[in-house]
């Protein structure tokens, strides 16, 4: 029987969630999907669901997912993929059109190709031999980091002289959270600048929990990093962003910042914190989070075709 391709739509959400949390199992022993970040997934502002998902059975069965979106407004083109690995062919048949619709979308942007990254586990259900034979090639790496929490040893840290830490209370601190997201990150590996609301978008803010971000501001520079957090995972709690300006590093506001996360997560009966980090990350990022009891949950792996 051949596969079915149609377009997810938002009360699709527990049904790729399981999927996904298939791949999980497979991929990292465990389930780490939740229904919300799915439902989040889905919402994207730069995601229109009838052209931009795709959801393969084998009968009645989910078997395939892809998703596309484009926050660049050119060539740059994210998708994400995933698929049982005892149904590759479903797997081909979503990518292919995937790929189709990248380029179409980076057309409609005025740009003559797409870039189109994929982010997989570094040992992904997904046959690699069928990326490699379509164009595509690993362009970075990820790690997915985990660290145990103790509520007895992880308390607030006290701040240094001439640092100050807040929580983000108000909207005008929502604002300068984007604000030093936006420059803290803007050299980063494929960094795309977002607008406000846009961004809103991005963190899923509607579902974030405010009080477990925080800003972090010295005496010299005013407000100079900031860590967001979210409690919203079953798995465990986590560290979504952490950035600081370059102006203000290497005076331990990142660290500042992490075992405030660490003590907010312990207190709410936490065992565990996770976050991600680009191994190539110029800031010193891996050692730091190495320094403070983070190690490897899992590698990603961040793949790329060009299609002309």
């Amino acid at each position: 029987m051949p596969y079915r391709l149609r377009p997810a739509v938002l009360a699709d959400a527990p049904a790729v969630a399981a999927l996904l949390n298939e791949v999980d199992r497979i991929e990292i022993g465990r389930p780490e999907t939740d229904p919300r970040t799915v439902e989040a997934d889905l919402k994207h502002p730069d995601t229109d669901l009838r052209r931009d998902s795709w959801l393969a059975f084998d009968g009645d069965r989910l078997v395939a997912y892809g998703l596309l979106w484009d926050e660049s407004g050119g060539e740059r083109v994210d998708i994400d993929h995933y698929v049982l690995p005892d149904r590759q062919e479903a797997g081909r048949l979503v990518l292919a059109s995937m790929e189709t619709r990248a380029l179409e979308r980076a057309r409609e942007n005025g740009a003559g190709r797409a870039v189109v990254h994929l982010h997989l586990n570094a040992a992904p259900t997904l046959d690699t031999a069928l990326l490699r034979a379509r164009g595509w090639s690993v362009v970075r790496r990820y790690h997915v980091l985990r660290r145990p929490l103790d509520r007895a040893a992880d308390r607030p840290p006290a701040s240094p002289p001439g640092v100050r830490l807040r929580a983000c209370a108000t909207e005008a601190d929502r604002v300068r959270v984007h604000e030093l997201y936006q420059s803290a990150f803007a050299e980063h590996f494929d960094f795309q600048p977002r607008g406000y609301e846009q961004w809103l978008h991005d963190v899923d803010a509607a579902g974030l929990d405010w009080s477990l971000v925080w800003i972090a501001a010295t005496d010299e520079s005013g407000d100079a990093g900031f860590v967001l957090a979210r409690d919203d995972r079953e798995a465990m709690g986590w560290i979504r962003s952490i950035g600081v300006l370059r102006e203000a590093r290497g005076r331990g506001l990142a660290g500042l910042l992490l075992r405030q996360a660490f003590a907010a997560f312990a207190v709410r009966g936490r065992d565990s914190v996770g976050l991600g980090v680009d191994t190539s990350n110029a800031t010193g990022a891996p050692g730091l989070y190495a320094r403070h009891g983070m190690v490897l949950h899992y590698a990603v792996d961040t793949w790329e075709a060009v299609l002309r």
